[in-house]
């Protein structure tokens, strides 16, 4: 029987007199790619935030593993393995790229702060760890070569892919992705593409995907939640969810639109 790994139960959002998100009810399967999509203004990227722990709802609880996490912050998510990524880039510009994976492999690799101080063995032995396991996410996403690179003189896909490889070096058991192929050309996208099937096969790892790109949410995706004015729609199979009418017109309109 397939496992949930994240459960959201009667989630509801609301923003002063905006109602982003109402009763929602949604699960993610350990080992697969669950897509949220929909018209611009659904609330996806607030269900998101929800869930990563950046929003707190106005109704409803979340479980992580079976744990009930409603109340605790993003913070204590992220060091139980959740890790997400921004639709807008949020990585360290004037760091290198070596650097920037690094700092996700410190959030669960860390000693008190008196060892890096006077340079222990242990804090030399921790930072090699460090260094090795950062190269394995770039090697991973293909960027090794630009390990000692600036980070803000990437192209913008490899910025984005840098962001991927620090995700990864946080070892997650969800990654949580908000619009990972936003200002990707189409090789790129398809790129992108095979690299999230390649993380969820080689690491068995669930996924949370934020997308506007349907190519890319129909080819990729295990499950699908369809949001419209912070409402559940239709929930399912990428083919189930392409036949719903609902979808259908929130997407392309009704005959009275």
């Amino acid at each position: 029987m397939d496992s949930v790994i994240l459960g959201c139960s009667g989630v509801a959002v609301r923003f002063g007199g905006v109602q982003a998100l109402a009763d929602i009810h949604f699960e993610a399967v350990q080992g697969q790619i669950t897509a949220i999509i929909g018209p611009n203004g659904a609330g996806k990227t607030t269900l998101l935030n929800v869930i990563s722990g950046m929003v707190t709802q106005s109704h409803g609880t979340l479980t992580f593993e079976g744990r009930d996490i409603t109340v605790l912050p993003a913070h204590k998510r992220a060091w139980g393995g959740m890790v997400r990524t921004f639709q807008n880039l949020e990585i360290f510009s004037n760091m290198t790229v070596l650097e920037n994976v690094t700092m996700g492999c410190h959030g669960r690799l860390s000693l008190p702060a008196w060892h890096s101080l006077l340079r222990t063995p242990k804090s030399r032995r921790l930072e090699n760890e460090v260094r090795r396991e950062a190269f394995e996410a770039l090697e991973f996403v293909g960027m090794a070569d630009l390990a000692q690179a600036t980070a803000k003189d990437l192209a913008f896909g490899k910025q984005r892919l840098l962001e991927l490889a620090r995700a990864l070096a946080a070892r997650p058991k969800l990654l949580l992705l908000d619009e990972p192929a936003a200002g990707l050309n189409i090789a790129e996208t398809q790129l992108l593409a095979d690299l999230i099937l390649r993380i969820r096969d080689t690491y068995n790892l669930s996924v949370i995907l934020v997308e506007h790109d349907m190519e890319l949410v129909m080819r990729i995706s295990d499950a699908i939640l369809v949001l419209c004015f912070g409402q559940t729609i239709s929930r399912g199979t990428p083919a189930q969810v392409q036949k719903d009418p609902k979808v259908i017109a929130a997407y392309l309109g009704g005959d009275e639109d």
